[in-house]
């Protein structure tokens, strides 16, 4: 009698179990839907390597590349963008891949060497020759790995609250590296991604903005833009691979930052939560030659709040390399 009372008991409950996963995989693919209906895709696509990113494109004259970090989208840099083109550039903002509405590799992980192997590829076919480059946090490290890989083929590059470093520098936890992991498991990460991770990921959201955004306020609407693209299971995935690919190839990459003769500004905010002592401070004094501005009263999301300041550094930037070639 106890064995069948036992057996049953595991039943039932395997039974709930699954029925809550499809429930949640329903709903998830139907928020899915919607959210591509509210928020579509507002740009173009090219294609590298049998991979199709996204980008908005606005203005002419010499092209500006921008990127944005962690979580985010091109969506990020719209205001960017806009005042980029406005003083005469041509702005070009990407999804990353997996992120707004470009793909990612599925047989190749995509590290920071690899997203900046494909955005090398991208600008070919968009007949952007040396651009300048502008990375928004996690996005550093794909602009200082094309820095070290292709240094030849950059105008400048400028980086905005970056991540540069491994270690105690970077502040993903045990919980962010495991979840990586959790996601590249056949199968299980895919279950995961579709169905318990898309509503957590809308519970912590709020609590995440007042962060990155603190001291000053999250943009009106903003919330509900994270709320409907991050929780997406395409980007989660992305996001939690790209923790994990920071974590265990950047090491490597920090060795040969002191060797980058590629023209650069950076930029960090003066209460950015992520330690720019540990990033943006360090990363100024490993590349000698680099500019650093400290933005006072100001938080991680740079280019969000401050689009004019981000514009203002790629314009140093340019003065800065003309005043060296009249020096030469």
């Amino acid at each position: 009698m106890s064995f069948h009372m036992n057996l049953m008991f595991i039943l039932t409950a395997f039974t709930f179990v699954l029925l809550l996963l499809l429930c949640l995989y329903v709903h998830n693919r139907r928020l899915d839907r919607t959210t591509r209906k509210a928020f579509p895709p507002a740009g173009e696509y090219v294609e590298a390597e049998h991979i199709r990113l996204h980008f908005t494109s606005k203005g002419t004259g010499r092209p500006i590349v921008f990127l944005h970090g962690g979580i985010l989208s091109s969506r990020d840099f719209s205001n960017v963008v806009s005042e980029a083109a406005s003083r005469g550039f041509r702005a070009i903002a990407f999804d990353r891949p997996g992120y707004g509405y470009s793909e990612r590799p599925k047989t190749e992980w995509a590290t920071p060497r690899v997203q900046a192997r494909l955005l090398k590829e991208a600008l070919r076919k968009l007949d952007a020759k040396q651009p300048i480059l502008v990375g928004h946090s996690w996005s550093a490290s794909l602009v200082l790995a094309y820095m070290l890989d292709y240094p030849g083929e950059l105008a400048g590059a400028v980086l905005v609250a970056p991540g540069a470093y491994g270690g105690k520098a970077y502040p993903a936890g045990a919980i962010d590296l495991f979840l990586g992991r959790l996601l590249r498991v056949p199968f299980l990460g895919s279950l995961a991604a579709h169905t318990v991770l898309p509503p957590l990921a809308r519970k912590l959201t709020s609590t995440m903005l007042q962060s990155t955004f603190s001291p000053d306020k999250v943009p009106d609407g903003y919330q509900k833009i994270a709320n409907a693209l991050w929780s997406r299971p395409s980007q989660l995935r992305a996001n939690r691979e790209d923790i994990l690919a920071f974590a265990q190839t950047i090491p490597a990459m920090e060795q040969h930052y002191s060797r980058i003769q590629t023209p650069t500004v950076i930029v960090c905010g003066e209460k950015d939560p992520f330690r720019p002592d540990l990033h943006a401070y360090r990363l100024h004094r490993e590349i000698s030659h680099s500019r650093l501005i400290v933005l006072p009263d100001t938080g991680h999301m740079i280019p969000a709040l401050r689009p004019a300041a981000v514009v203002d550094a790629v314009e140093l930037l340019i003065r800065e390399m003309e005043d060296s070639l009249h020096v030469k």
